[in-house]
């Protein structure tokens, strides 16, 4: 390995503004956020132009990039317009767009020059020799396919210098990213202009080539299990990647909070004392602990085999974990004000996680409406309540069922 590189950005996905201001106060370094066209993630909420003017203010104010998603393969028709959107999004001080469609590069250049160009992971690329390719044609930075490995993205890095950015969590495509035409053939909704309805992850019965016989009492899926790198943050940043990116625009607050803040944690450890840093086992169950489905290195470290696909009798149970969010914290009272998000009561073992302080954990021992009214259970959607608590947290905290760790250790 090479000696610690510049330390790597971090970049955290944003479906709307509420979950852009949730990355950044977990430790983004950069966002990625999508407009209403153009984009990848057509069914999320995503940005109008005076959203997207709001988010770059906001990012800004805290040292943080913005980049807008316009990755989509485009049709003749979806050309009309494109034109005064690159503009808008230079008057908005985006810094950089994230493109698949290579007649965008030309245009971008002529109608909005201070925009920086990335390449999309649409473009599945894979070696060095298209990597020098995009860069002549004035590619600020290169975001690799998710399908490379380890050994690839170093040999890269060395051929090419250039800026390099990887996926290191989230979903995975059962085909190479861009390359998926089943959601077009079963349910006319176009995986490469944003309407993926993730056939991969559909239930599907099995029959045997007669057609006769069931081959399986439980349905088959062709799912992959999500991508998790977090073992090998310090193998990418002694490479010399420059982005780590996360995946996830539809995702959560929740999840996003969670899991930009356990890689803003381990990459801020490795990279502040390599020599001390020691992984942990706790921060990866952390990480699952968020999500519903399990999570592997994938392409890193070989080839994915049958543990990094769902087949046969596949489980993605709902996560109850996250109790609700901090609104304030009343000092006179010496209570927490939280918004409800899942069912709790007197009695449960819970805990607080923030970016400003260890986690805070304690027994519910009473809890009082908004009213004042004393209660025992929480059960109402984004139903306001007050639980004593001594030590102060804070807005933006998040409060969730305790994570214990009975017998696990460091590995």
């Amino acid at each position: 390995m090479n000696k610690v590189r510049k330390k790597p950005e971090l970049l955290a996905p944003a479906g709307n503004l509420e979950k852009l201001k949730w990355a950044i106060k977990y430790g983004a370094d950069a966002v990625y956020i999508g407009g209403k066209n153009y984009s990848l993630r057509a069914n999320n909420d995503n940005f109008n132009i005076d959203e997207i003017r709001e988010a770059c203010e906001f990012a800004h104010k805290n040292k943080v990039k913005v980049y807008v998603t316009l990755n989509i393969i485009f049709h003749n028709h979806d050309i009309e317009g494109l034109e005064q959107y690159l503009i808008n999004l230079e008057k908005c001080k985006v810094d950089a767009i994230i493109i698949s469609d290579p007649f965008v590069i030309d245009l971008a250049k002529k109608v909005a020059p201070n925009l920086d160009i990335f390449l999309s992971t649409q473009q599945s690329t894979i070696n060095y020799e298209a990597v020098n390719y995009w860069k002549s044609e004035g590619i600020k930075r290169i975001i690799l396919a998710r399908e490379a490995s380890g050994r690839e993205i170093q040999e890269i890095i060395t051929k090419t210098g250039a800026d390099i950015e990887v996926f290191i969590h989230g979903a995975m495509c059962v085909n190479y990213s861009g390359k998926c035409l089943l959601s077009n053939y079963l349910t006319r909704r176009d995986s490469n202009r944003g309407g993926c309805s993730q056939i991969c992850r559909w239930p599907f019965v099995l029959y045997d080539q007669e057609r006769a016989n069931l081959k399986y009492e439980q349905d088959f899926a062709m799912a992959t299990k999500d991508l998790s790198l977090l073992k090998y943050i310090p193998d990418l940043i002694d490479m010399g990647v420059v982005s780590f990116k996360i995946e996830g625009r539809m995702r959560s607050i929740y999840y996003i909070a969670t899991i930009v803040g356990i890689y803003r944690k381990v990459i801020d450890e490795y990279y502040n004392d390599p020599k001390s840093y020691k992984y942990s086992v706790h921060d990866e169950i952390e990480l699952c602990r968020c999500a519903n489905r399990e999570a592997r290195p994938q392409y890193f470290d070989k080839k994915p085999g049958v543990d990094e696909q769902y087949f046969i009798g596949r489980e993605e149970p709902s996560n109850q974990d996250f109790l609700g969010i901090v609104l304030d914290y009343d000092i006179n009272s010496k209570e927490v004000i939280i918004e409800q998000r899942n069912y709790f009561k007197i009695g449960d073992e819970v805990e607080i996680f923030s970016p400003l302080h260890k986690k805070t954990k304690f027994i519910i021992k009473s809890i009082k409406d908004e009213y004042g009214k004393p209660i025992e259970v929480v059960r109402h959607p984004r139903q306001i309540v007050r639980i004593p608590l001594m030590i102060k947290v804070y807005k933006y905290d998040l409060m969730r069922t305790k994570i214990t760790f009975d017998k696990i250790e460091n590995i």
